[in-house]
């Protein structure tokens, strides 16, 4: 019996832009009906790579061969035709188009007339591979879990069979994750071919039938994920031994630097997005704040970093009240505050200028005289380049065209730089690999060290018992409860998250006035507290 072609091979595969060379003689074989995932840090050459299959860019030198015969792959139709789809990290979805007319704008010669039955048609093939989506809602009314299924069903629609991912789980929940990789197997089962980047290394031991690795643009090699572990993808990933435990150093003096005070902000709805909350960030503390993804955090960060008003409630510094006060009244207060948003480049930083200008942005205001002072921002740049390993032609460079993770480094390291004596960071590692989410992770504990209180948004639960200090759990804008780290479990995390239990009456920070009957058994209940008692004693 004939052995079956490869759905994909990639051989020699060279792309340089400029004087960078984002990929150096790859190769790259993908199996029909496996799962493969691509690994690599940031700056490695994988969205390259796969942007390269999809025809966003031609190869320079190399050839592609689909299902055993060489092909040319000049432009995203070729690939459609093909039968090869990408879903890229950063959607493309028309926000005032229904999911149905997303997909259906896209299909050759559909005419001017929308069929009626799209709906069915869209509705009938998202059952098929067990996803859930209404075709007749708009997009911008969609949350990212219903945007990304979208984009998986459209390429589906076209004809996809061999499907790429480019970060599918960077803002997704636990539960949401779990949902589409049981999807994922569904269209595996099916026979699709599936390339997944991701750098969340349980999930490609838990995903993937290999793991195909990337380093600074070259292949290093692929193995079976069932005769590997995480810190062997590590060392092949980085070229060297790293030591995956997070340290949390123990600060003595945790004196309060802000007190937030039964604070009530909408959202851009005119919704409660967080309802009478209360919580203190303390110096030389890491607070966690942690919930399903909507809860409230985006709005919190932005209201503390004075980017979003405040219904009602106090922000108190040394027994004043910062509401309403303008950035530079409360820098003479004595407070200084760093925000690292979720949105690096809608929020963040100037995307069209250069590392160097969006190191000036910072501090332009306070400059001497009516020039900006390059050479010292150009300074600044090289400094954060060099500190943080920010894979990048020059200090000139446009941070558009730099990757995501270098993108997230240029802008912790420019709030950084500043010295501020408060942090306030939502998903600071989202899209960043192991070796630079670490990076991150250790200048975060120096900050601690340094007395600076820090408020961190994240999404991996592992991640936030180990680093931080206590948690805050949010559910629906209310806060369920603010626990010692190292001394509550993932599963206590997760019901708080859902709402199914309420210790906000039971832990220091507690907000005045708010607690509930919990709905969650007095049986689960013994057993959670025995879970703390014994992580306690571990201690």
């Amino acid at each position: 019996m004939a052995q079956q072609p490869n759905a994909i091979e990639m051989r020699g595969i060279t792309k340089t832009f400029g004087s960078v060379v984002a990929n150096q003689d790859v190769n790259l074989t993908l199996r029909q009906g496996e799962i493969l995932a691509l690994l690599g840090e940031n700056g490695s050459g994988k969205t390259t790579l796969m942007n390269m299959l999809s025809g966003i860019y031609k190869p320079d030198a190399g050839e592609i061969l689909v299902e055993g015969k060489a092909v040319s792959i000049d432009s995203p139709q070729d690939a459609k035709r093909l039968g090869i789809g990408m879903v890229h990290q950063h959607f493309k979805l028309v926000d005032v188009f229904s999911a149905a007319d997303n997909i259906w704008m896209g299909k050759e010669k559909a005419g001017f007339r929308l069929k009626k039955d799209r709906y069915e048609e869209i509705r009938s093939m998202a059952q098929k591979f067990g996803f859930d989506l209404d075709p007749e809602k708009k997009v911008r009314n969609m949350a990212v879990s219903e945007k990304q299924t979208l984009e998986i069903i459209k390429v589906l629609y076209y004809g996809a069979k061999v499907i790429i991912l480019d970060e599918p789980t960077a803002v997704l929940t636990v539960q949401e994750i779990q949902k589409l990789f049981g999807v994922l197997r569904r269209m595996k089962e099916e026979g699709h071919s599936i390339i997944i980047i991701t750098h969340k290394l349980n999930e490609v031991m838990d995903i993937s039938d290999r793991v195909a690795i990337l380093r600074k643009g070259e292949y290093i090699t692929t193995v079976d994920t069932a005769s590997t572990n995480e810190q062997q993808l590590t060392e092949y990933m980085v070229g060297r031994k790293i030591d995956l435990n997070i340290q949390r150093p123990v600060v003595e003096k945790k004196r309060p630097l802000l007190e937030i005070r039964d604070l009530t902000i909408r959202n851009d709805e005119g919704a409660v997005a967080i309802d009478h909350v209360s919580f203190y960030i303390r110096g030389g503390e890491i607070l966690g704040v942690a919930g399903i993804a909507g809860c409230g955090q985006k709005e919190l960060c932005e209201a503390i970093a004075g980017l979003r008003p405040i219904q009602s409630g106090l922000m108190i510094h040394k027994g004043d009240n910062i509401v309403g006060l303008p950035p530079k009244a409360i820098l003479e207060k004595g407070i200084s505050m760093s925000f690292i948003p979720e949105d690096r480049l809608g929020m963040g930083l100037a995307p069209s200028l250069s590392i160097t200008d969006n190191m000036i942005l910072k501090n332009y205001a306070s400059a001497k005289g009516p020039f900006v002072d390059r050479k010292g921002g150009r300074e600044d740049a090289l400094r954060v380049i060099q500190e943080l390993e920010v894979v990048t032609p020059s200090t000139e460079t446009p941070v558009r065209r730099l990757s995501g993770g270098n993108v997230q480094k240029v802008l912790l390291g420019r709030e950084i730089k500043a010295g501020p004596n408060v942090i306030v960071t939502a998903y600071p590692v989202r899209g960043l690999d192991i070796n630079s989410s670490y990076a991150i992770y250790h200048i975060l504990n120096q900050q601690k060290q340094d007395g600076v209180g820090i408020l961190f948004v994240g999404e991996d639960l592992d991640v936030m018992m180990a680093l931080c200090d206590k948690i805050m759990v949010l559910c629906h804008g209310k806060v369920m409860g603010v626990v010692h780290a190292h001394k509550t479990t993932k599963e206590e995390l997760g019901l708080m998250m859902t709402g199914a239990l309420d210790l906000s009456n039971k832990y220091e920070d507690k907000p005045a006035g708010y607690a509930k009957d919990t709905n969650i058994s007095a049986q689960e209940l013994e057993q959670l507290q025995r879970q703390r008692e014994e992580k306690g004693e571990e201690e």
